[in-house]
């Protein structure tokens, strides 16, 4: 069996180093070390689990809408693209009541998916929210907005008080 040189023999163990954890740091080791924290290790583990701790409750509560909105946001496009595909281009019927009620049916889905893309626009602006830092923090007053008002309704930018303030408004404005 020939003799490895020093120069492969530290070639080959730092190409398996290379593999599990580099020797030096470098720009992909914070990459490669939260990889590695679902390893086997005893100590990595219970890295892992101190970290899920250290998220707060809202933190918690803020993921959960989060991954809502996502699957939310991936539905209400499904629905939007078979809509299209299914719109009858022309409707001529030779009864006038069957082409007035399918006219109908037709603005009301077009109603709907018009709702539809507007809660789509403000789903995206919340997830950048979310994932920027500002989401929960009331717009009027920079309050942070309550947990239960989040889950309620998770687009939402103002805390309770000032949208009731902002409905009381609306309500005078209305009957002047």
């Amino acid at each position: 069996m020939p003799k490895k040189t020093k120069a492969a023999a530290k070639t080959m163990t730092s190409k398996k180093a290379k593999t599990v954890t580099p020797l030096k740091p470098s720009k992909k080791q914070p990459v490669e070390t939260k990889k590695t924290k679902a390893s086997s290790t005893p100590m990595q583990k219970k890295g892992a689990a101190t970290e899920k701790i250290k998220m707060t409750p809202r933190e918690k509560i803020m993921q959960e809408i989060r991954q809502k909105l996502l699957s939310q946001r991936d539905s209400l496009l499904k629905e939007a693209e078979a809509t299209l595909n299914n719109l009858p281009s022309e409707l001529n019927f030779p009864d006038m009541g069957d082409q007035a009620t399918a006219e109908t049916d037709r603005n009301f889905m077009l109603r709907l998916r018009d709702r539809e893309r507007m809660l789509l626009k403000k789903i995206e602006e919340t997830i950048e929210r979310i994932e920027s830092g500002t989401y929960g923090i009331c717009e009027e007053c920079g309050n942070e907005i309550g947990a239960q008002r989040l889950a309620a309704r998770p687009v939402t930018t103002l805390c309770i008080d000032c949208k009731t303030r902002q409905e009381e408004e609306e309500r005078i404005a209305e009957g002047s």
